[in-house]
């Protein structure tokens, strides 16, 4: 099962090493024609503005997009997260507007303000390790968007369909278990339909 980290910005080889671990075949993807060959595409934590700057510089919103419209799973993490957004607070323009939610970016404050936690993941049986640095929060989704854990009331991981959202860094644990539930998603989504 070969699974595409998107290869723009941040922690590539982490995501790559999570994917390994939970049984996958990572990729890293720098042309957009290597979507072709993927079961799913991890778009890792960074700058969420860089990462949609080279996105398009690099042809890859039309081609993610038409990843997604296939019902190829992705899974944001991080600045993944508010590229995948519909909605980003305080700001008209949204990258790829593929999940239906609003985010606001930085809500936990900068750098010195990251924390470690435990948190529970609907899906996953005993609580994970989240890392939150510089971390978006998810202020609302709609209807079709399943909350899968929060924070303090705040929901910090969220999926719609194919789509996987995660406020923090699970890559950056030796815990690869939402990498495993994400390769879940995409055998779910390899299966001929009934």
């Amino acid at each position: 099962m070969k699974i595409g980290v998107l290869a723009l910005q941040g922690a590539v080889a982490e995501h790559m090493r999570s994917i390994q671990a939970a049984g996958g075949e990572p990729v890293a993807i720098k042309q957009p024609e290597q979507l072709n060959e993927l079961g799913g595409l991890i778009i890792p934590g960074g700058e969420s503005t860089t990462i949609g700057k080279l996105m398009r510089k690099y042809g890859f919103m039309d081609a993610i997009r038409s990843f997604s419209e296939a019902g190829k799973p992705i899974f944001g993490t991080c600045a993944g997260l508010i590229v995948l957004a519909d909605r980003i607070e305080g700001q008209e323009d949204a990258h790829l507007q593929l999940m239906d939610m609003t985010v606001a970016r930085n809500a936990f404050g900068r750098q010195r303000e990251s924390f470690e936690t435990d948190l529970d993941v609907i899906g996953i049986d005993e609580p994970i390790r989240a890392v939150f640095i510089r971390a978006p929060l998810i202020k609302g989704v709609g209807r079709g968007v399943e909350v899968l854990s929060t924070y303090h009331d705040e929901i910090v991981t969220a999926r719609q369909g194919h789509l996987l959202v995660s406020s923090y860094h699970p890559e950056l644990t030796d815990d690869y278990r939402l990498h495993a539930y994400f390769l879940g998603m995409v055998k779910e989504a390899a299966q001929p339909a009934r």
